[in-house]
This record gives structure tokens, C-alpha cells and sequence, in this order.
């Protein structure tokens, strides 16, 4: 569909047909981003991955995050933190949770609990040391990356008009988003600075993913100034925290709605993992079932609905329409995963629809693109779909979920909260009851 929002054409791409134009026929011409207002000042001025124009500092900058920071090497230590926080969580669940049917328990919120979990690890893996709400000013730091979340997805008229910026002065949208901007700044310098002022041990396992580019920086100062070095953090947080959570909570959402399936899930699982006590990433190749719910989750909840914004780089022709250098191309995952031509009842959440297929969100299967394709697809893509089957996995193996009290799966609010990551409108309060694993 063809849009004319101000002064910059658009396209807007709801077709795995369409998709696959922009994501692989035509994906040197359009694998540009746009400069806009909010993403120029979080990304401090578009020096790191997510909305660098494409170009020669952005493929360094992917290829550092692909293989220094994603790469096979630190593979052991996201495998030792991601085990490690995911027993946690069980551990602190089963302390609220009833020993058997004839207790009672308060629900838990399990939306917090999935924010919670998804910021552990990425702030171990990336700052060597977590930021729990208590530790963080009262949680002023998961607020700060709320009022992120907002100001990514504000309407600035300058990004459409671009003479006509002042609009959102005047409506208090800027002073707004330097607010939050150096916010975000001051932490990210403290962060730095306790990283260079701290003793560190040569150990390349041992390096967190601040250690890693500061030791980078040394050897190539002139693409990696501490601005260089936040704007990776910065991509780090918005992309591996927020989204995780949000698949997490819908994955446990959807099987609670559906108990037929929770129960499929479950008897998965507990066959394949037996009495040892929790889910290991070893696991999870054996989780067929498990793997499809995940997929289900996607198509239905993408957790970025409508992808990061693609700009034209050169003239093609998509769909029959010209796209022309900087015209904006939108790909929308979210109409794409619901598309009725595609897929058989897409309002209905049916894992058993991938038994047998080879679909998969790794790019090659533009009926389900929740990462995106092409030479913007995520960087952190494996890292987080393992973080979010992992999680999944020990929620339905170590517990048996009940609604709260005078709850009924019919009444469960199933909206999605607008915004750049889609959450869930209402937290999740679900009752968990311990399950004992015998051999």
C-alpha cells in the first residue's frame, strides 16, 4: 500500500509476498534506515546497528556484534547466565507457591516476573551485574527505559515535515526527549567509567559485553568513542530486554487460555527432562511441541509488530509501485502473521499448524518474520529465541498454572498494549502450584 505522510512517500508492505520483495529481492536497495528524531538521539546520531544508514561503519558495526559480542566464543557464558537466572526465577516462584492443591497462594505477577528475568540476563551478560528494581533507585532505571519505549514510538512531526520541527517543541515532545536522552546518558557513563576504573581480569571468558568493546576501543579508537560504545549498549537493552519479556508472557498467556495445549506442552517436557529438576539448553532440541507454541507466539504476538523502518537506497519497484532513493518502506509482521491467504484460522493460536512444517523466524520463511530478514535481520536473534524457549520450558515444567480466584480463561484480556515492543495490555496474574517430578 502506497502512503503519502507529509513530504516522504511511503510504502507499506502486510504480504509475505511483499515482504519477501523487501527483504530479499530488493534487499541492497532498501536496506537503509532513515534518520529520524528520536532514533537519531538514542542511537547518538545513528552510530550504532539498529538504525545506522547502511554503509561501511554499519557493516563493522554488524560484524562486531555478530561475531565479538554474539559470536560462538561468549556462546558458554550466555548458556551459564541464561541457567542461571532461569533458576532463579523457579527457585523464587516455588517460594510463593503452594506445596499442594489444598493451599492457597496469592497470584503472582508473571509479566513482571518475565521483565525481571529477560533484564537479569541481559544486564549480566551485558554489564557483568544486575540492576534489580531494589538496587536501582526504586526501579528508577526500568523507568527510565519505559519513557524509551514511549518516546520511540511518539509522533514527531519533523520526521514527516521536516521544516516544521517546532510543532514539537511546542507540544513539550522535545524537551521531553532530551530529558530522558541524558538520562539515559549519565547511566551509560557511569557505566563506562566503573568498567575502565575496575580492575579486570585479561580472561576473555570472563569479559562482559561493556569489557569487550572497551578492550575493542583500544585497538580501534576511531569507531568506538564512548558514544560508539553507548549506542551498542543502548541497542543491547531496547532490543533484548523488552521484546523477550513481552514473547515470554504471551507464550504462558496463550497456553493458559487454552489448557488443552498447556497440557500437551507440559507432558512434553516433563517426559523429555524426567526428575532432574529443571530445563537445560540441552533440552530444548528435543521440545518439538514446546518449539512450535514459540512459533505460534510470534506469528500472533510478533513482538516487534511493525519492523524497523526500511529506506530506499535506490530505485526498485515493489508490488507495482516505484520506490524511489529515500522513500520509507514499513513492513508490517504483525498483518503479515494474521493474513488469512496465509495461514488457516490466523485468529486462532494453534501450534499444532507448524507440526510437520519447515517454517521457521530465522529469515528464509517470510510467512513469519518476527526478526526481520535480510541484512537487517536481528544480531541478537538466537541469543534471544533461546532466552524465551528456555523460560517457557521451566514455567510449564516446574508448575502447574491456575487462574486467581473467580477468574475465568473467558474473561482473560488478551489486548495488546500499542507501542514499539507489544505487550500484553494487563499484567498476567496467574497462581502457581509446584510440581513434583518423579522418576
Amino acid at each position: 500500500m502506497f502512503l503519502q505522510l507529509g513530504s516522504i512517500p511511503s510504502v507499506v508492505v502486510s504480504s509475505s509476498e511483499m515482504a519477501r520483495e523487501v527483504l530479499k529481492t530488493h534487499d541492497l536497495d532498501l536496506c537503509s534506515r532513515p534518520r529520524l528524531v528520536a532514533t537519531d538521539r538514542y542511537s547518538y546520531n545513528s552510530v550504532d546497528v539498529s538504525f545506522s544508514p547502511y554503509g561501511e561503519y554499519w557493516r563493522e558495526m554488524r560484524k562486531l556484534f555478530t561475531v565479538e559480542l554474539f559470536g560462538a566464543k561468549r556462546a558458554p557464558i550466555f548458556r551459564a547466565i541464561r541457567e542461571d537466572e532461569m533458576s532463579k526465577m523457579i527457585e523464587a516462584i516455588s517460594r510463593s507457591s503452594p506445596s499442594s492443591s489444598s493451599s492457597s497462594s496469592a497470584p503472582i505477577n508473571l509479566s513482571k516476573t518475565m521483565v525481571d528475568l529477560a533484564n537479569n540476563i541481559i544486564c549480566r551478560v551485558a554489564l557483568g551485574k544486575k540492576y534489580q528494581e531494589r538496587e536501582a533507585e526504586d526501579g528508577k532505571l526500568q523507568k527510565i527505559f519505559n519513557e524509551l519505549q514511549v518516546m520511540l514510538c511518539s509522533f514527531y512531526v519533523e520526521d514527516y515535515f521536516p521544516s516544521m520541527g517546532w510543532i514539537d517543541k511546542l507540544r513539550g515532545l522535545i524537551s521531553r526527549l532530551e530529558r530522558n536522552v541524558r538520562e539515559l546518558d549519565a547511566f551509560y557513563e557511569q557505566l563506562i567509567l566503573e568498567h575502565v576504573g575496575r580492575e579486570r581480569t585479561a580472561r576473555s571468558d570472563q569479559e562482559d559485553v561493556v569489557d569487550a568493546l572497551l578492550r575493542l576501543s583500544r585497538d580501534n579508537k576511531e569507531h568506538l568513542t564512548n558514544d560508539n560504545i553507548k549506542a551498542l549498549i543502548s541497542d543491547i537493552f531496547v532490543a533484548g530486554t523488552e521484546t523477550a519479556a513481552a514473547a515470554m508472557t504471551w507464550a504462558v498467556a496463550e497456553l493458559i487460555k487454552n489448557p488443552e495445549l498447556m497440557k500437551k506442552a507440559q507432558n512434553e517436557v516433563r517426559t523429555v527432562v524426567g526428575p532432574k529438576g529443571k530445563v537445560e539448553e540441552d533440552d530444548l532440541p528435543q521440545l518439538p511441541y514446546l518449539k512450535s507454541v514459540i512459533k505460534e507466539t510470534f506469528r500472533l504476538h510478533p513482538p516487534v509488530p511493525l519492523l524497523l523502518i526500511h529506506e530506499a537506497i535506490r530505485h526498485c519497484s515493489i508490488g507495482g509501485y516505484d520506490v524511489l532513493p529515500r522513500m520509507r518502506v514499513y513492513v508490517n509482521a504483525w498483518a503479515i502473521g494474521r493474513d488469512p491467504g496465509t495461514w488457516k484460522d490466523p485468529e486462532v493460536f494453534n501450534p499444532e499448524r507448524f507440526t510437520g512444517s519447515a517454517i521457521d523466524y530465522k529469515g528464509h520463511d517470510f510467512e513469519l518474520i518476527p526478526f526481520g530478514s535480510g541484512r537487517r535481520i536481528c544480531p541478537g536473534m538466537g541469543v534471544g529465541s533461546t532466552s524465551v524457549e528456555l523460560a517457557v520450558a521451566n514455567l510449564v515444567y516446574s508448575f502447574d498454572w491456575e487462574l486467581p480466584e473467580g477468574m475465568r480463561r473467558e474473561e482473560m484480556d488478551m489486548e495488546e498494549l500499542p507501542g514499539m515492543t507489544m505487550h500484553k495490555r494487563s499484567g498476567l496474574q496467574l497462581v502457581a502450584m509446584q510440581h513434583h517430578h518423579t522418576a
